[in-house]
């Protein structure tokens, strides 16, 4: 992900449309400050998406590590059938 362009929230509130189309055009993260400090992270939606796809593997990873530990163990094919719902896009 690329480095986040900074914008006081008042220039956000002055310039929203030019700074979301420039988002979606880009997809680089824009910080929106507020007093000279960071307050949000405005993304656009695919990027966003990702993100939340990703943290859900994360997750679903910490999880199976957390279940190994506690000697809670499965199959191979019944974990393969688990873990397809997190690795199959738009289940």
């Amino acid at each position: 992900m690329a480095t986040p362009r900074l914008k006081p929230v008042t220039e956000v509130k002055r310039r929203a449309t030019q700074i979301i189309t420039r988002l979606k055009a880009d997809r680089v993260p824009v910080l929106i400050t507020e007093h000279g400090r960071s307050a949000a992270v405005l993304l656009d939606v695919d990027s966003y998406d990702d993100m939340v796809r990703r943290l859900e593997v994360l997750d679903g990873l910490a999880r199976g590590e957390r279940a190994l530990a506690e000697g809670r163990v499965v199959s191979h094919a019944k974990a393969t059938r688990r873990l397809s719902r997190w690795l199959t896009p738009g289940r």
